[in-house]
């Protein structure tokens, strides 16, 4: 009876006729076509998203502040996710292949490591937009300007993509782990391992910004609470222009840093759980099954998409933007100069 079962299915491999080819993963039409669009949408709201957000603060003139430029230029590191990072690695995640060589597998992982950094050194250099913002909102102007702020967007690119293209393209991530990295290389594969020594140097250039932001938001807030306390006790007395204009400013700053903030948070747990397991895999011999990999690399990719979704929650000017764009009224003589920001 025994013979009468039918064989086990043979192994898909990504390159058929290559016997050192990756196995294939296996997904009925369902759960594949459900993978494709969960990743696809992903990706596509990374990129349109970020477009708007990018279009909106460099076409309306009203928007060309030192904190928007940081804000565009973050949303930049986040379209270029979508473009270079999200789409092969929705490939790679449902097909179990890398289909894109050897190369752009190395240029994948340099993009995917420059971006990430890059926002990270944003986010923090937006704190401390923030802090100064609301702890003096009348000398901010003059203490964050467009030059401190093109000084900011400059090191965060320089310094990512120097620091990611100089690890991941040189191969010196996998220095002392040759032998680990061939036992596991396939052709069709694109999984990159980091070794002990920097994946803690990485950890380092996640957690210094991640406490700075910390600290400086923590201070925020306490000053915010101040501010509210204080405004509420002159509330009945009556208080002179300056003093209207000043509250108003502090109360819009304050708007601002805690909108910023919940970007901050929302990048956090997005990306401490790859950050953690990183760590953890690279000293306990890279035990981490590929579909957890996978999982937690796509919680930290779709930080990418989020961002939008938060301005448009809680920015109207980005909303009134975003309308315009759309709709095509962004064409018209003299639309950089509309009033989105009206109190």
């Amino acid at each position: 009876m025994g013979s009468d079962l039918p064989p086990p299915p043979a192994e898909q491999l990504c390159f058929e006729n290559l016997n050192a080819s990756c196995v294939k993963i296996s997904y009925s039409p369902g759960p594949r076509l459900i993978l494709y669009t969960v990743f696809c949408f992903g990706s596509w709201l990374a990129v349109f998203g970020n477009l708007l957000v990018m279009i909106s603060i460099l076409h309306f003139k009203q928007l060309h502040s030192p904190t928007n430029l940081l804000i565009a230029s973050l949303a930049c590191a986040d379209f270029l996710v979508g473009v270079t990072v999200m789409p092969f690695s929705a490939v790679r995640s449902v097909e179990g292949c890398w289909y894109f060589g050897e190369s752009y597998c190395k240029f994948h992982t340099c993009f995917d490591g420059s971006f990430c950094y890059a926002s990270i050194f944003h986010l923090c250099f937006i704190s401390l937009d923030r802090y100064i913002a609301v702890s003096d909102p009348l000398l901010y102007p003059t203490r964050f300007t467009t030059s401190v702020s093109g000084i900011c967007i400059s090191f965060s690119w320089l310094f990512s993509t120097v620091y990611s293209f100089t690890l991941y393209g040189t191969g010196a991530n996998e220095a002392g782990l040759e032998e680990r990295v061939s036992a596991l290389t396939c052709v069709g594969g694109c999984q990159g391992a980091v070794n002990q020594s920097w994946v803690l140097v990485n950890f380092l250039l996640f957690f210094i910004p991640t406490l700075v932001m910390i600290v400086v938001y923590s201070k925020i807030f306490l000053i915010a609470k101040q501010q509210a306390r204080k405004m509420e006790s002159m509330s009945n007395n009556t208080v002179g222009s300056s003093d209207s204009y000043k509250d108003r400013v502090a109360r819009r700053e304050r708007k601002a840093a805690r909108t910023l903030g919940i970007a901050v948070i929302a990048f956090l747990v997005s990306w401490l759980p790859y950050i953690i397991d990183s760590i953890i895999d690279a000293f306990v011999g890279f035990i981490t099954p590929t579909y957890i990999f996978e999982i937690l690399a796509w919680i930290g990719y779709y930080n990418s998409a989020m961002n939008p979704l938060i301005y448009a929650l809680f920015y109207p000017w980005f909303r009134k933007a975003m309308k315009l764009i759309v709709t095509g009224q962004v064409l018209r003589e003299n639309s950089s100069t509309i009033n989105l920001l009206s109190e």
